[in-house]
């Protein structure tokens, strides 16, 4: 079976299989092969042809394949490349690069991370970076650093599943620290399904935006980055790396200072070159200098090998754990193995990594190039098969669904690809654990955002550092199944954030219906627990919580929370509290706040979930109306159904918000810059930073930055004091205004940083800490 894998390149050279898709071209140019193409020819082919073949190419070919075939064309074709120049072009072409000799207009300027500019996360493309540290000098170092702290670092023991996401290549529209405009940007927020994420590219470092490292975190979920060295570039490295006990002792302490540094939990390494069996003892030393020296710094990190150089030295895959990969095993915290092993290489597993099993990462390759099963929508396939066996799962590459424009749409594809893990594998996080709690349901991207119910931004936006935590919605291929469909919505105005559920189809008079919201495993202590909603619906379309209490010996108890016209529920559920509406927002119509207060002492919270229900009686249905809407006419039959759930929260009594005034802030100006531009207008960039003079930040993941303008006329259509413009949200205390266009006969400019606490209240604006700035004399 192995001899035929190897040999179907022979039949199939351009449409090849493929286990580590983007590995493809990226580093082809420095290879040798053969091919009659010319370079004048090539001048013919349209840049959509090249970015045609590349992508074929980067679908369907297997690296482990690509390997032999350059070895076979180097041994009959020594002196002729033209084959891999073809290729080479492609993937430049691919990249946005062209030659000088088809491109007229000058090259941009190099990147300079010394300068200020739109913060950015990055890689670093060479060990002299590394060595350096040069990295911690750059302007956006600071920008990087991860907000959100690992809030439970013990591991489970069972199998788990690994997630390496490697979505085009990485740094696309996750590079943008303080968001992007793509609402359409690239999202994972199924995070309750695995345990580790690996941030991947194919730059010699690839350091994780903090976006991921703040979701993962929030979500439970270790965040890797990946150092990888591959072809002949990556063979020089590797050479240099491990060319002293010394020099590799040096760069593993490189690689830790940065994890530690930017608050993520460790690496993958990805040797993808062979190394002269002289230097192996030094290429162990570097993998187990790295692993102690990360659990010395963060205990709970991670280390985790990828199975392709043996202790022998070479370049060799073997699709299982066994005597030529154990060793690099043994001084790490487990191994990611390739993806084309066969069920028989499970049945080592146990006999050769004794009680570290669950160490062991199975891959499975999502584009399906020679992966068990297929990949695609058969992943479930490789994962029944490892559940089965009592290992863990590695899954690379579920961008694929974003990649390959899964149909219908990438919200429900994905939804959908996700719910077949979940059903393979199950729920691997559970959440909320502790107190207080939050979630507006925001995917990190939307349409729009809100503060309160008020609309606060109008445009398209993406930024996954503001993803909150995501429900455990249920999803099935047959959506028809069920009454009332579920759904995160972005079109549908928010109460917080970009996203909010909705539930929307039919319900007859007396029916209820029940959607999983979150799976928790919450102890309830002497306090009474409070809980907050915000509802906007229909006026006979009911919204309540339904929530699941279990004790030590296993007995169980279900309160619904929902409003008075509740009898159809007494008989059904163990106890029915009326909630009572805190308040009715005045600026955003038709949103509701309710609130309830439970003492359980000793029950853990096992369930939270949503109630759908419709009152018995029409009479029932008027009282309901004047409860939620000033207008008691029903906008929609008796059967259809239509709500909107915008944020949850809970906490204990003791755990109110208390916001330091203003004046307990320091809120400075840095890389102060003002240019004019031709219309007479002033444009400014500046760097805001601010910290409490006493205490610590970490209750506020979250602020707000807005700017007031004042005018130094009195023209009603131009004076801007006391209107306020959402500039967007920082996680960390900083913020970079980048080429804001202030107009003529601004007077002075006032930068509020409203800051926002974990259970989901924000500060007053009047009251936020801010910035002056003189505009006049500048």
């Amino acid at each position: 079976m192995k001899r035929k894998r190897k040999n179907r390149w022979l039949l199939i050279i351009f449409p090849t299989t493929k286990q580590n898709r983007t590995k493809s071209t990226s580093k082809l140019k420095n290879q040798s092969a053969s091919s009659h193409v010319s370079t004048a020819s090539l001048s013919h082919i349209t840049s959509a042809a090249m970015l045609n073949i590349s992508h074929l190419l980067r679908n369907y070919i297997n690296r482990q394949i690509l390997v032999t075939v350059r070895n076979f064309l180097n041994s009959i074709h020594q002196k002729s490349h033209s084959l891999f120049l073809f290729i080479t072009r492609s993937q430049s072409q691919s990249n946005g690069n062209q030659s000088s000799t088809t491109n007229d207009d000058d090259p941009p300027p190099p990147f300079d991370p010394s300068e200020p500019s739109v913060p950015i996360s990055y890689p670093i493309k060479t060990l002299q970076e590394l060595e350096s540290g040069a990295y911690f000098d750059s302007f956006h170092y600071p920008f990087n650093r991860s907000s959100v702290p690992l809030q439970n670092g013990a591991f489970p023991d069972r199998p788990r599943i690994l997630v390496c996401h490697d979505m085009r290549g990485g740094y696309v529209d996750d590079k943008w620290v303080q968001g992007g405009t793509n609402a359409d940007a690239y999202a994972i927020w199924h995070w309750y399904l695995m345990d580790i994420f690996v941030y991947f590219s194919h730059n010699l470092v690839s350091l994780p935006p903090p976006c991921w490292t703040n979701t993962a975190h929030r979500h439970g979920v270790k965040v890797l980055g990946t150092f990888i060295t591959e072809w002949d570039e990556g063979s020089i490295i590797a050479d240099k790396l491990v060319s002293t006990k010394e020099s590799a002792c040096m760069y593993a302490e490189r690689l830790a200072e940065l994890a530690v540094a930017l608050g993520f939990d460790g690496w993958l390494i990805n040797m993808e070159v062979g190394v002269s069996e002289g230097k192996v003892p030094n290429l162990k030393e570097f993998v187990s200098h790295l692993t102690n020296t990360m659990h010395s710094a963060l205990p709970g990190s991670l280390i985790i090998w990828y199975d392709s150089v043996t202790i022998n030295g070479m370049l060799s895959w073997q699709n299982q754990l066994n005597e030529k990969n154990k060793p690099f095993f043994d001084i790490c915290d487990g191994i990611f193995v390739n993806y084309l092993w066969t069920v028989d290489a499970l049945s080592f597993i146990s006999p050769v990594a004794g009680d570290r099993k669950y160490d062991v990462y199975m891959g499975i390759d999502v584009f399906g190039r020679g992966t068990f099963g297929g990949g695609q929508w058969k992943t479930n396939v490789a994962l029944d098969v490892l559940k089965k066996s009592d290992v863990s799962a590695a899954i690379f590459a579920p961008g694929w669904v974003y990649e390959t424009n899964q149909p219908p749409d990438f919200q429900t594809a994905q939804n959908l690809w996700w719910s077949l893990v979940e059903k393979s594998w199950g729920i691997s996080q559970n959440y909320p654990e502790v107190l207080p709690f939050y979630s507006n349901f925001d995917q990190g991207r939307g349409l729009h955002s809100s503060a309160e119910g008020r609309q606060v931004l109008e445009t398209p936006w993406n930024n996954l550092s503001s993803q909150g935590f995501q429900p455990f919605l249920k999803f099935s291929n047959d959506a028809n199944l069920e009454a009332i469909q579920v759904s995160v919505n972005f079109k549908e105005a928010s109460y917080s954030g970009g996203g909010n559920i909705t539930f929307k189809g039919t319900l007859e008079n007396g029916d209820h219906f029940i959607a999983r919201l979150f799976r928790s495993e919450l102890l309830l202590g002497d306090l009474p627990v409070h809980f907050t909603y915000s509802v906007k619906s229909e006026e006979n379309s009911l919204v309540g919580l339904l929530l699941e209490f279990s004790t030590p010996t296993k007995k169980t108890k279900s309160v619904i929370v929902a409003s008075s016209e509740t009898n159809q529920f007494s008989s059904k559920f163990s106890e029915v509290i009326e909630p009572r509406q805190v308040k009715r927002q005045e600026t955003a119509p038709g949103w509701v706040v309710e609130e309830t207060s439970i003492a359980m002492n000793g029950y853990t919270i096992t369930g939270i979930n949503a109630l759908c229900y419709r009152p018995e009686s029409e009479n029932s249905m008027l009282r309901i109306q004047s409860r939620y809407s000033q207008d008691s006419a029903s906008t929609c039959s008796p059967a259809e159904y239509f709500a909107v759930l915008g944020d949850i929260a809970i906490r204990t009594s003791g755990q109110n918000s208390d916001f330091p005034p203003y004046s307990s802030w320091q809120v400075e100006a840095q890389y102060l810059k003002w240019t004019s531009n031709s219309q007479g207008s002033k444009i400014l960039s500046v760097k805001i930073s601010w910290k409490l003079k006493h205490g610590n930040v970490s209750q506020f993941p979250k602020y707000n930055i807005y700017v007031a303008a004042k005018q130094s006329d009195e023209n009603p259509e131009r004076r801007l004091e006391g209107s306020r413009k959402y500039l967007g949200s920082a996680h960390m205390e900083a913020f970079f205004v980048c080429d804001l266009d202030v107009p003529s006969g601004t007077e002075s400019l006032k930068f509020i940083i409203q800051v926002c606490s974990v259970d989901g209240t924000s500060q007053k604006l009047d009251g936020s800490p801010f910035l002056l700035l003189d505009v006049e004399n500048n």
